[in-house]
């Protein structure tokens, strides 16, 4: 069973919280508050990550199948059919999985900082990255990579929050997610079409350099979707931008729930 957190709020619908690679559910603490005025929150710390266990521990190969397929087992122990779905980075990735494998546990869908595909750039760092690991400490890799990621002064908090928080990460976990990140194109190959009835908003950091322009050409004429980008904001947009993307994401969120729908 996956490490989560569940926190009872001031509603009937839940909202399940995907942080990204190296973090934990902890990222989202500037998100706890306002959603548990509406909602209940399941926090879920992925395999690998907090408490949960280690990836080595789990029978047959490691893929996006086998997380989805843990995360549904965490909800189906708390008796939660279907939900809203917050992803952040990595977190992403996972939710567009699920929408392309199983849609129907999807209310919603809100992605902060969404990774769609890697572009050119993006490629070649992750080889080179994969090249020189076994010749210096995964973290100064991490450190490496949460520069290049988030390389402006405003971007500080969340870069140094993901680096406090990799350092509870076990090297041989943080390895055994690298090598899916060659295969993020394959989760959103057809998220349009097996998700058309799931309503989708993403929000995202007009300085997000590395996905942001991707982002956009992706979600083009997708009409399941919505797309927010916020001004002077990297990739991390809920912590970087948190009254914004919390004012978007409920509002969003608000307008999908079970009442308001046609469909349960």
């Amino acid at each position: 069973m996956l490490d989560y957190r569940l926190y009872k709020g001031q509603g009937t619908e839940y909202i399940v919280l995907l942080h990204g690679i190296g973090g934990s559910s902890n990222i989202f603490y500037k998100q706890l508050k306002p959603f548990l005025k509406k909602y209940n929150i399941v926090a879920i710390n992925m395999p690998g990550h907090g408490k949960s266990p280690d990836i080595d521990s789990y029978k047959g190969s490691f893929s996006f199948d086998s997380i989805v397929r843990e995360i549904l087992t965490t909800l189906d122990h708390l008796s939660i059919r279907k939900a809203h779905f917050v992803g952040v980075s990595l977190g992403t990735i996972i939710v567009h999985h699920l929408l392309q494998t199983q849609p129907g546990r999807v209310r919603s869908a809100v992605l902060g900082g969404a990774i769609t595909k890697l572009n050119l750039f993006a490629k070649s760092l992750i080889k080179f990255a994969w090249l020189i690991r076994n010749f210096i400490p995964f973290m100064w890799l991490y450190r490496i990579l949460a520069w290049i990621l988030m390389p402006r002064g405003n971007h500080k908090s969340s870069r140094r929050f993901f680096i406090q928080e990799a350092y509870k990460m076990k090297r041989k976990n943080f390895l055994a997610w690298y090598p899916l990140a060659g295969d993020v194109k394959t989760t959103y190959n057809k998220v349009q079409e097996k998700s058309r009835n799931v309503p989708k908003l993403y929000i995202s950091g007009a300085e997000d350099h590395m996905f942001v322009r991707e982002l956009a050409e992706d979600l083009h004429g997708d009409t399941s979707s919505e797309l927010v980008i916020l001004e002077r904001c990297g990739h991390v947009c809920n912590i970087e931008k948190a009254e914004e993307f919390n004012e978007l994401s409920l509002e969003f969120m608000d307008k999908h729930q079970v009442k308001k729908a046609n469909i349960s």
